[in-house]
């Protein structure tokens, strides 16, 4: 998410998961052999699967991009989306790293939101190499991917990332958790020095499921970065300097309002919505001038089961429950108070093709919404209609199931 620095006032947010920040030694990059001349950490990315019929080149806003996570080899899958919604496989693109599994993971290999990331402002696709501690950005142009660099991440099991103007931060889940920023230059990535920060956890290299942070995000202003942490039960926010590195040493720490904090959005009036897994809930806070958190609104519970990810539509919200499969709609009143879209907590019912619901995302126009299914290796596509009722478009089949590891991380352009 790319947003311009606003000035420093009181700021509102509502979270769908909290999280601690760590401190990481300096990040080298990480320099890709390439048979062709290119500068350091980059080289032309040639495609390792095509569409049987060489597609068109999409132009910017039609595009979908998943993160296959595969073991032996992350890759980018790559789809041209129609005007209806449906998508074309349009290649798939290695990213130079290693996908990764957390140990104990039942659906969601990575156990986290924004492993892939599009910066619309620098044309950057970011993604997560968590097998090998790796960051891969990619310029993209409609459905091509080109000038690949890889870097390292700074810390151990690298499982989201966030953008926010001329910055990038990413998180590190194993060990003691780590964030590393990093500029985003016309050359891609660069550390960025005094940046790193550690959440004190006491993780393993690759960490257990249920104790691993959930998400790492830039409030809209960009003044701070909002870290969500699963079975600490604890949001935590690092107001930023000028220079773009955390002011303080160690983040503000504020007890999550719902038990296990994991997803985080903002609503139109800039508030943090956390999703929390505990209990299906979404919690509504305000961002205090010192990185502590006001409660707004409390958990609200949508009725479903292990509600992990959250994504804005508009005034309208959609939550993921990986425990039964089922999309739960929300939705805002003038007042910017939240309720479910409808009494039975569901947009969308699953299907046989729809199981293992995880990660979410929105077109820009907030028309449409993408909802990868682990178990299946399937990708719903949803019209979002006037009310905020789904309509289902289309589902893309043959993506990487939930085994060993699995899908996870996507985005609509």
């Amino acid at each position: 998410m790319s947003s311009k620095h606003k000035s420093r006032t009181k700021r509102h947010f509502t979270l769908a998961g909290a999280g601690i920040l760590a401190a990481v030694a300096a990040v080298a990059t990480v320099t890709v052999a390439s048979a062709s001349q290119e500068k350091p950490g980059q080289e032309r990315l040639s495609q390792a699967r095509l569409s049987q019929a060489e597609p068109r080149m999409a132009q910017a806003g039609n595009a979908v991009f998943v993160q296959g996570n595969e073991l032996a080899g992350n890759t980018v899958h790559a789809f041209k989306r129609a005007a209806d919604g449906a998508l074309a496989e349009a290649g798939t693109y290695s990213t130079g790293g290693l996908g990764g599994s957390q140990i104990n993971a039942p659906t969601d290999s990575l156990a986290s939101q924004g492993s892939l990331v599009h910066d619309r402002r620098s044309g950057l696709l970011l993604a997560v190499n968590a097998g090998s501690n790796t960051v891969t950005a990619f310029h993209a142009a409609g459905v091509k991917l080109t000038a690949r660099q890889v870097i390292a991440s700074g810390g151990d099991f690298p499982s989201s990332i966030t953008v926010s103007g001329k910055l990038a931060y990413v998180l590190d889940a194993g060990g003691t958790g780590t964030i590393q920023g990093y500029r985003i230059t016309k050359d891609g990535l660069t550390p960025l020095t005094g940046s790193s920060r550690s959440l004190g956890l006491a993780n393993k290299a690759v960490p257990l499921f249920s104790s691993s942070p959930g998400q790492i995000a830039f409030t809209p202003d960009g003044h701070d970065l909002v870290v969500t942490t699963k079975s600490a039960n604890i949001v935590e926010v690092f107001p930023l300097a000028n220079d773009g590195t955390p002011a303080t040493a160690k983040p503000v720490s504020t007890p999550s309002a719902g038990a296990v904090p994991f997803a985080i959005t903002f609503d139109r009036r800039d508030h943090l919505l956390i999703g929390e897994a505990g209990k299906s809930t979404v919690t509504t806070y305000q961002v205090r001038r010192d990185g502590s958190l006001k409660v707004l609104q409390a958990p609200l519970t949508n009725g479903q089961q292990v509600l992990c990810w959250l994504e804005r539509a508009g005034k309208f919200f959609y939550g993921g429950n990986t425990g039964n499969s089922t999309v739960s709609g929300y939705v805002q009143d003038k007042h910017g108070k939240l309720a479910l879209s409808n009494e039975a907590g569901i947009a969308a019912a699953p299907s046989p093709q729809s199981q293992g619901v995880i990660d979410l995302a929105v077109t820009p126009d907030a028309k449409f919404l993408y909802v990868q299914n682990a178990t299946s290796g399937t990708i719903d596509g949803f019209r979002v209609g006037r009310t905020g009722a789904l309509t289902k478009v289309a589902t893309t089949t043959g993506l990487p199931a939930f085994g060993k590891s699995g899908m996870e991380g996507i985005v609509a352009d």
